[in-house]
C-alpha cells in the first residue's frame, strides 16, 4: 500500500468509500456519527482536495481503498482548544487526522493510514464518536492515548480525543 495526495478524479471513489463507511458504522453500533447527516459532504471533500489536505490509500493493484484528511501545524484544530475530562499530552505543533475511512477490502488500511500520518510529524491527534468502538480500538492499537473529551461544531455529541506524541513518550 501507499499514500498519495487525492486528485479530483478520485472524488467519485472517495464518496463510495464514505458511503461504505457510513453503512459499516451503522452496522457496528455507530449510526449517528456520519449517518445522520450523510457526512462528509462532497463540498467538504472538494475543499480538502483543493487545500491539499486530502489523501488516499492505494493498494498494490492501484485501487484506492481508503481516504483521510491530514494537516499539521501549531493549534490547527480549533475544536481541540477546549478539552474536558483530561488534557493533551503535548502542546507542541501537531498533525490531525479526520474523516478516515476504508472500503473494507484490505485488512490494515486504517492502521496504515494512521501510521503514515504519524510518520509525517511524530505528534498526532484524532477524535471519534463515543459509539465508534471500531475506531477507538484502531487508535489504541496504533499507540494513541485517550486524553479527554472535545466537541465538534457539526453536532452536539461529545468526541473522545486521542493523542500520540514522540515528545510525550520521552517525558
Amino acid at each position: 500500500m501507499k499514500i498519495r495526495k487525492t486528485v479530483l478524479q478520485d472524488l467519485p471513489r472517495i464518496m463510495e468509500i464514505y458511503a461504505h463507511a457510513r453503512s459499516f458504522m451503522a452496522q457496528h453500533g455507530n449510526p449517528k456519527q456520519w449517518g445522520a447527516t450523510n457526512w462528509p459532504p462532497e463540498a467538504l471533500i472538494r475543499q480538502d482536495i483543493a487545500d491539499s489536505n486530502s489523501y488516499v490509500c492505494v493498494n498494490d493493484a492501484g485501487k484506492v481503498t481508503g481516504t483521510f484528511f491530514y494537516t499539521y501545524g501549531p493549534d490547527i484544530e480549533p475544536t481541540y482548544r477546549d478539552i474536558t475530562d483530561g488534557e493533551w499530552l503535548d502542546d507542541s505543533p501537531y498533525g490531525v487526522v479526520h474523516r478516515i475511512a476504508s472500503d473494507g477490502s484490505e485488512k490494515g488500511t486504517g492502521l496504515f493510514c494512521l501510521n503514515w500520518a504519524y510518520g509525517q510529524c511524530g505528534h498526532l491527534r484524532i477524535d471519534t464518536h463515543g459509539d465508534n468502538t471500531v475506531m477507538q480500538n484502531l487508535v489504541r492499537k496504533a499507540g494513541f492515548v485517550h486524553c479527554g473529551t472535545i466537541y465538534v461544531v457539526e453536532d452536539r455529541d461529545p468526541r473522545l480525543a486521542f493523542e500520540k506524541s514522540d515528545k510525550a513518550r520521552l517525558l
